[in-house]
């Protein structure tokens, strides 16, 4: 699987609605190990590369408060959004002060989507096993020396490029104008 494959199954995947993550899920699960693995990488990789100062402080800034947890699920959100929105955030945050609405946000209101950082291992289990819904810590570790194999270093490194409201009202003025007083979360 390479990066566009990778953008077309998001892409397809956002017709399913309720249930995108179960059908992405089974789909992978049909696909080869190795495309199961690959989906993981490049997802894991898209992770890494948005685990920016800038974007967690557009994330903190639209929620009103954003933990570590929060911020993996933001990105999950946000890489679920397809290539385009990924992209175009990631070059500008500001991007989001105009494209959130009600359509695309999580069920709870806020750009965060917990259950996508799973798909790929919840594939890989139920390919290997059957039944994702049991956690299996040796295929968990079985899919992260697959990962390491193929190249994947964590992105743990972080410096902040602010520290407080006034430093986002600054780097953001439009998503400050619109949550800056209303945040999400």
């Amino acid at each position: 699987m390479n990066k566009t494959e990778y953008w077309n199954l998001i892409k397809q995947s956002k017709s399913y609605e309720e249930e995108r993550v179960e059908w992405l899920t089974e789909e992978l699960s049909r696909r080869p190990i190795n495309e199961i693995v690959d989906f993981e990488f490049i997802f894991q990789s898209y992770m890494n590369e948005s685990y920016q100062s800038r974007l967690w402080g557009a994330a903190y800034l639209i929620m009103g408060g954003c933990s570590d947890d929060s911020f993996d699920y933001f990105r999950g959100w946000l890489i679920s959004q397809g290539q385009e929105v990924y992209e175009k955030t990631l070059k500008n945050p500001e991007f989001l002060a105009n494209y959130l609405s009600d359509e695309n946000l999580g069920e709870e209101g806020v750009p965060e989507y917990e259950e996508f950082l799973s798909v790929g291992f919840d594939a890989y289990t139920l390919k290997k096993d059957g039944d994702p819904a049991e956690w299996d810590e040796r295929l968990h570790d079985e899919m992260l020396d697959l990962l390491s194999q193929k190249g994947l270093a964590d992105n743990n490194e972080i410096e902040f490029d602010w520290e407080d409201a006034d430093d986002l009202e600054a780097m953001f003025p439009a998503l400050w104008e619109r949550f800056g007083e209303d945040p999400l979360g």
